[in-house]
């Protein structure tokens, strides 16, 4: 999976470099999430606006990372979904569970 990570202002700002979060690349989303909290980190944004589509997996790992999150009291908030990938989370309910915001910089103020 192709992800451009940087930090900003103690954020972990993770775009996804893909247009497809699917089953072929779900998990490796869900280990680098995992990785990120484990090592500590407290705030991260994953990007998505290049993501055109997302399936189960893909949903699955984001929930994962934000459980993850949760867990050491961590802050996990996406940003830059296409109309396609929200539409996903408002079937899925999961636009009531994660902080969604336009764009990576509005992301990045609300910390």
């Amino acid at each position: 999976m192709n992800i451009k990570r940087e930090e900003q202002d103690n954020v972990v700002l993770m775009q996804i470099k893909e247009e497809r979060l699917d089953a072929h690349n779900a998990d490796e989303l869900k280990q680098e999430l995992g990785r990120l909290f484990e090592a500590g980190r407290t705030n991260v944004v994953v990007d998505l606006k290049e993501v055109r589509f997302i399936d189960s997996s893909g949903l699955g790992a984001l929930v994962s990372g934000f459980k993850n999150a949760s867990a050491r009291q961590a802050d996990l908030k996406l940003s830059g979904m296409q109309s396609q990938v929200r539409s996903m989370f408002e079937l899925t309910r999961l636009h009531r569970v994660f902080d969604i915001y336009t764009t990576m910089d509005e992301a990045l103020a609300s910390f």
